[in-house]
């Protein structure tokens, strides 16, 4: 696979984010406004501010949104980055299988023994 240690390590981090229903709802829902505040996003989700704010806490730690202060209210907006970074990897990750899985056809169709 590609990519230095940091960039997996942020995959890491990506793929834990958004393994929470709730946290993709919040990203979508970031994503649908530009920005919002934890108490607009907590207006759309069956969730309460605060566990809002703890789920902006953890895509935050991902990378995934970035809080911006202004004035008593703290502003998510959606990083892209890290996303693009997770969707690079799958896609290498994929090549890497198809690869493989091409060669196990090959040898499969050919009769002939595998080598070791």
């Amino acid at each position: 696979m590609t990519g230095t240690a940091g960039e997996l390590a942020g995959v890491g981090e990506v793929l834990a984010a958004l393994a929470d229903p709730t946290r993709r709802r919040l990203l979508d829902a970031l994503a649908a406004r530009g920005e919002a505040t934890a108490t607009t996003l907590s207006a759309e989700l069956p969730v309460t501010r605060q566990a809002v704010v703890k789920h902006l806490a953890v895509l935050e730690r991902a990378g995934l949104v970035e809080g911006r202060r202004r004035g008593r209210e703290v502003r998510y907006a959606v990083r892209a980055a890290p996303l693009d970074a997770t969707a690079r990897w799958m896609a290498g990750l994929a090549e890497e299988w198809d690869t493989r899985l091409a060669a196990i056809k090959r040898i499969a169709e050919s009769g002939q023994p595998a080598e070791d």
